[in-house]
């Protein structure tokens, strides 16, 4: 369980990538951290993707994402992430009447299937009434989690 209250971001990433064919091409990547603060988003994102991208690249915009969660999936084939719509059912006690209210999740998945499966399965724990009001396939590439780095982490040149 985290102790620090993050704030998901989504960055967009603009770099030259060589394509299967050996050719550059110009291509725009979204990716998702969490981070406290827009300058820590960014210097976490430049951490992130340095070890993917060989060569130059600009983080060309930065907005807080509108997620109240991440749901992350251990399976290899979940290689795609659906942003689910999902509204929340409670009963106004003085009222009785029946209130809604709406949260937007970023769900790790294989497929639509997979991405509703993966949403049953974590919203099955709580005892709360919910409706799945829709499931969209993203543009996002990946989202990067914030690890507490241990007191004796090196970077990888220095642990020979």
């Amino acid at each position: 369980m985290r102790s620090r209250t993050a704030i998901w971001f989504e960055c967009r990433i603009r770099y030259e990538k060589t394509m299967e064919d050996g050719m550059q091409k110009k291509v725009t990547e979204n990716y998702v951290v969490d981070a406290l603060s827009f300058s820590e988003a960014e210097e976490r994102i430049i951490e992130e993707m340095s070890s993917y991208v060989s060569g130059e690249f600009d983080v060309a915009d930065i907005k807080i994402a509108p997620y109240g969660e991440v749901f992350f999936a251990d399976s290899d084939t979940a290689d795609k992430w659906y942003k689910a719509k999902l509204a929340f059912i409670t009963l106004d006690e003085k009222t009785q009447k029946e209130k809604r209210s709406t949260v937007n999740y970023l769900i790790n998945a294989g497929s639509l299937n997979g991405a509703v499966k993966n949403i049953d399965e974590v919203m099955s724990q709580s005892m709360i009434d919910y409706i799945i009001v829709s499931v969209n396939e993203t543009t996002l590439m990946d989202v990067f989690e914030y690890k507490k780095k241990e007191k004796n982490d090196k970077p990888e040149y220095e642990q020979q």
